[in-house]
């Protein structure tokens, strides 16, 4: 499995850097960026992995001798353990620019051997830093880089990660084209196109009960009918749910949503095992809402269960053929958000495995 890292500078980044030597020796210079232990902690519940990497020049020299930097540096090191924050690897570059080393930011040099040994998901990983020369550290990777500035602190850090936890999944067939990005990190308003209307309106409201983001663009044959669009967006968010939750170690597994709406009600059980199986039971009465087919609503919770190879119980019950579909939607997101929720840092399941 590829593991998440954040590339982390220190000076400037992690703790202030004094202006009148740029060198922290001493604990009276030592100053912690606000933030950066509460953002590492939250970083850290999203299975993120820390890699410090610092360029430190003349390390070792009458200028800047090793005792001193290594004093600050440990206790660095003890605050972070105090928060439960671990730094997976420590990398330090002792030489100056003009020495002309290969481990120097922005050459990736010292890192050659741990990017050999660790697989790195490159999509979901960045560098942090508040130099221009951590940008080209990031290019070098072939990661993204995010720049630590005064007015850009760890909490904005945060917020661009978690936004770029995108999952995306494209299905093309002779009856449909999908695109769909899937952010399990973050909510913020979806974007759904189906080209049916009522079945963008159950989308949205999956996305919002679940507090995910969803993007989907379809294209399919719904001049003829909807259920290729429909059943293909399943399998399509199916699988793009199941390539995100397979990076979060820790889930709850299962989740439990009941919506009452109005006259009607509906409970959904979801398991995130491994094993497909629907059992679905309704009384949807009518064929169609709009131009949605009500027949579609198993069809689609059938085909979501199979691609994202979850278990899923639904039953339902009301009068009013909207509130049943619409409280049907907003359960399984309920239950989604319970099931995806990390609460720990173990797998859920006796076998040692889920997915």
């Amino acid at each position: 499995m590829k593991n998440k890292f954040l590339f982390i500078d220190r000076d400037g980044t992690i703790i202030d850097e004094p202006i009148n030597d740029f060198k922290v020796d001493s604990i009276e210079k030592l100053k912690f960026k606000e933030n950066v232990f509460t953002s590492l902690l939250n970083l850290k519940k999203k299975n993120y992995k820390f890699v410090m990497v610092t360029n430190q020049d003349g390390l070792g020299t009458n200028e800047f001798p090793e005792d001193k930097f290594y004093f600050v540096q440990n206790f660095i090191i003890k605050m972070f353990l105090s928060q439960k924050i671990k730094f997976y690897n420590i990398f330090i570059c002792p030489h100056y620019i003009f020495d002309n080393c290969k481990c120097r930011k922005p050459n990736i040099g010292m890192l050659s051997e741990f990017l050999k040994n660790n697989k790195l998901d490159k999509n979901n990983s960045f560098v942090i830093g508040d130099r221009d020369t951590d940008i080209e550290f990031a290019n070098n990777i072939g990661i993204k880089g995010i720049l630590y500035k005064k007015n850009y602190n760890w909490k904005k850090v945060e917020k661009k990660i978690l936004y770029y936890n995108n999952i995306t999944i494209f299905r093309k067939t002779k009856e449909t084209s999908i695109k769909i990005k899937v952010n399990l990190e973050k909510y913020y308003n979806s974007n759904i196109n189906t080209g049916i209307k009522f079945f963008d309106h159950m989308l949205n409201q999956l996305a919002f009960h679940a507090r995910i983001y969803l993007y989907i663009k379809s294209i399919g044959d719904i001049n003829i009918d909807d259920h290729h669009t429909v059943e293909d967006v399943a399998i399509t968010l199916g699988k793009s749910f199941l390539k995100s939750i397979v990076l979060r170690t820790g889930i709850n597994r299962f989740g439990l949503g009941i919506v009452p709406m109005d006259e009607s009600i509906s409970k959904c059980v979801l398991d995130i095992s491994g094993r497909p199986y629907i059992c679905f039971k309704s009384n949807l009465k009518n064929k169609f809402l709009g131009n949605f087919n009500l027949n579609m609503v198993k069809h689609f919770f059938y085909s979501l269960s199979y691609s994202m190879k979850s278990t899923i119980h639904i039953s339902s019950y009301g009068e009013n053929d909207h509130h049943i579909c619409e409280s049907i939607f907003k359960s399984f997101g309920i239950a989604l958000r319970k099931a995806i929720f990390i609460n720990s840092n173990y797998v859920q399941s006796s076998k040692g495995i889920l997915l």
